[in-house]
């Protein structure tokens, strides 16, 4: 779920410096891009800029990267240091200031890291650069992706000669692409040279013709997974393209001066102060292409996929909600569950107050408060009773880091609820996961209050298989639907049903990604979501809670129900997008069954 933003200027830097007083005009929207996605990877972000037409022996590519969830300020710290010391001459001059100031460029390339492979380090944050002493052959890249077959990509790496240094998929996506590169233009090359003697001439002729969308198609076809990726070529040549099956977002704007593409919506609309209209959608398995020369162009990479599968957990939880449609969809999301709070309250709700858990459950909040208001014509109690003092999403915290900090993000307001098991309190969550956050924390500060029962609202349905396509949810065992599921067949005495799961997908361990099953799903079939409910509640319900705990999941079919144009459910279904998934899924539950889950 990273960020990315890239920003190309369609006029060269002193037509900045004199329509807006600075030549800085990119790098401002850069900062405003990649800030407002703060929200989509708080373990690193990088930039690089790429200059157009510098003379021989001048740099004409710089990256800065940084870790930590202050990247984007320490990054720009660096820039505005080197600017602070820059002579007024050059500062003021866009001419002297891109020849001789790192990040003064008309293309930026930004990302904000959320790993989701287990891998940290500086040598993990994007943008990767791939040199070479040709400028057509020099490549950035940057992307919001995951691939699930990383073992062919590299296998196939290898059996072509090559020495990939990683078998993480970002620099097996950067070699494959580089290695499709590198043949357009080695092919360009040898069709030029029978008609030019002059290399100067043929490397500019290159530069023009080198078809872009061809090396892109030729890469992309073997990737398994989903993946928004924007590119930068050392002569001038950038693009953004999306998977076929729309899984990981991607959004643009275009006018006379500026090209500017980003995860998210109102992300730009902010940055560029124009209207959500104005905003278009990058469409599945197409590629932007924005040449040396602005033109810009979009060619199909894969034909869009007739099951579109876009993410659906972008809409639930993880992008910002100041979108005008996710706004909507959120309190759509709240609204539907009125009915099951109600039936869980018998209907009490002059004795029941109602809340959420800050801050990305606040605008289901307001459509489920609409929803039991429209159902009961009645008013209701309304208090803000968790508090959210520290500004951190543990959820995509690392691992070491997510447990402790689980039990100091939240706070009460005492008072908010009448003393004495007198009020039902319910407090609507975006989504639970593993429930670390419930069972170490939030429970046990509401049972400060008091409340007669504790309802737990997830505006999401229950998270029954991990996601190999953003989200760093990739063991078994993490899951509480999961292990609420296993203790139920083991309570039952079913335990004959966990082995034969693990038996058939054993029995598929070495077949190709295209045939392989998810038999998972059986684990869950001898239960309705209700019964898995209540064992979830039973297992995150700490012993010291004197007071009846429910929780209430969001329906597969309320989901689609608010969200129909992001059909991406396999985190909830395991149906999932591509065979990769099936294959990965079948691998979780094996290492789970054997013991070997971390």
């Amino acid at each position: 779920m990273c960020g990315i933003a890239m920003v190309r200027l369609l006029k060269p830097l002193d037509y900045y410096q004199e329509k807006y007083g600075t030549w800085q005009y990119g790098l401002q929207k850069m900062y405003l891009l990649m800030e407002k996605q703060h929200n989509r990877g708080q373990e690193g972000a990088g930039l690089a800029t790429l200059k157009l037409d510098m003379p021989p022996g001048e740099e004409y590519i710089w990256r800065e990267r940084v870790e930590g969830k202050n990247a984007i300020q320490d990054i720009f710290a660096i820039i505005n240091g080197t600017l602070a010391k820059t002579p007024a001459d050059v500062f003021l001059n866009a001419d002297k200031a891109k020849l001789q100031l790192p990040f003064a460029g008309e293309l930026y390339l930004g990302h904000l890291r959320y790993s989701t492979t287990g891998h940290s380090g500086l040598s993990y944050v994007h943008p990767f650069l791939r040199r070479h002493n040709w400028k057509n052959r020099t490549m950035v890249l940057a992307g919001n992706f995951n691939l699930t077959n990383v073992d062919e990509l590299f296998e196939h790496l290898t059996l072509k000669g090559q020495h990939p240094r990683d078998k993480g998929d970002t620099f097996l996506m950067l070699e494959s692409l580089g290695f499709k590169l590198d043949k357009e233009v080695q092919k360009e090359y040898d069709k030029l040279k029978l008609r030019y003697t002059n290399d100067l001439v043929i490397t500019k002729k290159i530069e023009e013709n080198l078809d872009i969308a061809s090396f892109i198609r030729k890469s992309e076809k073997m990737w398994d997974g989903g993946y928004a990726i924007c590119g930068m070529l050392g002569h001038g040549d950038s693009f953004v393209f999306r998977d076929s099956k729309g899984i990981r977002p991607a959004f643009y704007y275009a006018n006379d001066e500026i090209v500017v593409t980003a995860s998210e919506r109102p992300v730009i609309q902010t940055a560029m102060n124009i209207k959500e209209e104005d905003v278009h959608e990058l469409q599945p398995g197409e590629a932007m292409i924005i040449k040396k020369d602005g033109t810009i162009k979009f060619e199909t990479i894969r034909p869009a996929s007739d099951d579109l599968r876009k993410c659906s957990f972008e809409r639930i939880y993880f992008s910002r909600g100041s979108d005008i449609d996710i706004y909507k969809e959120r309190k759509k999301l709240g609204e539907s569950l009125a009915q099951p709070i109600l039936k869980s309250i018998a209907n009490d709700v002059e004795n029941t107050v109602f809340s959420f858990i800050p801050n990305t459950a606040e605008v289901a909040f307001y459509g489920m408060t609409d929803g039991i208001k429209d159902v009961t014509q009645k008013q209701i109690r309304i208090e803000k009773v968790l508090i959210k003092d520290i500004k951190l999403r543990t959820f995509i915290s690392t691992n070491n880091e997510r447990d402790d900090l689980a039990t100091h993000v939240y706070d009460v307001t005492y008072g908010s609820i009448r003393r004495g098991k007198v009020d039902n309190l319910v407090a609507i969550d975006d989504s639970i996961v593993r429930g670390t956050t419930l069972k170490q924390s939030i429970l046990t500060i509401l049972n400060r209050l008091e409340p007669k029962k504790i309802v737990i609202v997830s505006s999401s349905p229950q998270v029954r298989f991990p996601d190999y396509y953003g989200i760093d949810m990739a063991r078994m065992n993490e899951f509480c639907a999961f292990r609420a599921a296993i203790q139920l067949l083991k309570d039952t005495g079913r335990q004959s049903v966990i082995d034969e799961v693990y038996r058939k997908s054993k029995a598929q361990e070495n077949l190709p990604k295209e045939q392989v099953v998810n038999y998972v799903t059986e684990i869950y079939e001898p239960f309705t979501q209700d019964e898995i409910s209540v064992q979830i509640a039973k297992m995150l319900t700490p012993s010291e809670v004197d007071c009846p705990v429910e929780l209430v999941y969001q329906t597969i079919a309320g989901l689609h129900a608010a969200c129909p144009n992001h059909k991406g459910d396999w985190y909830f279904t395991g149906d999932y997008p591509t065979p990769g998934g099936n294959r990965l899924v079948n691998r979780a539950f094996v290492n789970y069954y054997e013991g070997k889950e971390i």
